[in-house]
């Protein structure tokens, strides 16, 4: 467990890339503050929603933790460990632990490798198995997404969208993982397909006891699936509580305009509702605004929020909200 219990600790992350200009690129110009100062936690067997805008940070957040990216500065901490500054060496055996479903199931297959052999690698990467024994593994994974074994010498093209995710989601779970970060793992699937792959990966949660960061900028199939959510802007966490609270009372006006235009199956409600449109475009991460990064967009907005950035603050029963007006 995390230092305080927790399975998964992100404390005060922060991920800065820099601009370069010259010939050789050599001579530093400015930053993109890609996640500032970002701090959550992920119970054991829980599903935390991290939602919002492309290019808010959300899956710099899951490269950090996975230790693809070295962090510019803060603690990330697996099963009470701090992996934030481990060496190489050290994080490869973790890597067994902790898994990764990429967004796009067909450029994340290799098209020159089957089915099978897409899905063995890990564990011939890890080793320890036999041949057989690899065979059977492979198998064993083909069903448990719903998948036939026999499929198993078929090569990426030759299967749909979903079954192609199917076949990621298999290889994510070939080292028997505790830990899984779903990257956007249904936004490049038909609307059909989505329930029935988040519906599996809900089955095999409870099955398995996985816990997950499901990051997604479509907070209709967050709903269904998590726990908690976490809303990003530009960098930062701006609202964090559970699914049921979010959706019932959402604090911070960035939320409130995202659900403001989530679809309502009833179209006497939806007739009556009015979404809450945002003006301007998002600040670049290069330059953002001084003080609340959302108050260029934000009708609340006053002197108070271009001066100082708000800080992540509990509002009562474990409710979080970035902003000075709540």
């Amino acid at each position: 467990m995390g230092s305080n219990g927790w399975f998964v600790e992100v404390r005060n992350l922060k991920m800065y890339f820099p601009v370069s200009a010259g010939i050789l690129r050599r001579r530093k110009m400015a930053e993109v503050k890609a996640v500032d100062d970002v701090s959550f936690v992920i119970k054991q067997g829980e599903t935390l929603g991290l939602v919002g805008e492309s290019g808010c940070g959300k899956t710099t957040i899951g490269r950090c933790i996975l230790r693809v990216y070295r962090p510019t500065s803060g603690q990330i901490f697996f099963q009470g460990e701090d992996i934030s500054l481990l060496p190489e060496e050290r994080i490869r055996p973790l890597r067994r632990e902790m898994q990764l479903i990429f967004q796009d199931p067909f450029s994340s297959l290799n098209p020159r490798q089957s089915a099978g052999s897409i899905i063995g690698e890990p564990l011939k990467v890890h080793g320890g198995l036999g041949r057989q024994e690899v065979q059977g593994r492979v198998a064993e994974l083909f069903q448990m997404v719903g998948l036939d074994p026999s499929m198993a010498s078929r090569f990426p093209h030759e299967f749909s969208g979903g079954q192609r995710q199917r076949i990621g989601i298999a290889r994510a779970l070939a080292t028997n993982p505790k830990f899984i970060i779903c990257d956007e793992p249904v936004s490049a699937l038909d609307v059909s397909i989505q329930a029935q792959i988040t519906n599996l990966l809900e089955e095999l949660k409870s099955r398995l006891g996985l816990t997950y960061l499901f990051i997604s900028h479509d907070l209709s199939v967050v709903r269904h699936i998590s726990d908690e959510v976490a809303v990003m802007y530009l960098g930062r966490i701006v609202e964090i509580t559970s699914w049921e609270d979010l959706y019932q009372h959402p604090l911070h006006p960035y939320t409130q305009a995202l659900l403001s235009a989530v679809p309502i199956p009833d179209p006497f409600v939806e007739e009556k509702r009015r979404p809450v449109l945002l003006e301007g475009d998002v600040p670049s991460p290069v330059n953002p605004p001084a003080g609340c990064a959302f108050h260029p967009r934000c009708a609340r907005a006053t002197d108070e929020c271009r001066e100082a950035i708000p800080p992540l603050r509990d509002v009562g029963q474990g409710h979080k909200v970035a902003c000075v007006k709540v």
